[in-house]
């Protein structure tokens, strides 16, 4: 069904426009984890030390808007960074 009143056509349309960004902002922060997670994997530690910072700025700011819970992002850094000392 496709939304009748002229409210329910701009709520559509806001919600794609949300959706959209969502989606943009979680792939940031998947792909990033993974490219950290190559690195220890590949015993780059150094370089993977070095996409902390930005690995934690992407979820702390995700958390912050909504995107992620920030229980979540508090145990994505965690695990990310025991993960990091652990492989040293």
């Amino acid at each position: 069904m496709s939304p009748i009143t002229k409210s329910a056509k701009k709520a559509l349309r806001q919600s794609l426009r949300r959706r959209a960004r969502n989606l943009i902002y979680k792939k940031k922060i998947k792909n990033l984890l993974k490219e950290v997670r190559g690195l220890i994997s590949q015993k780059k530690i150094e370089e993977a030390k070095k996409f902390l910072p930005q690995v934690y700025k992407l979820l702390d700011k995700a958390a912050k808007t909504g995107l992620i819970k920030s229980r979540t992002a508090a145990r994505k850094k965690s695990r990310i960074t025991k993960l990091i000392i652990k492989s040293r």
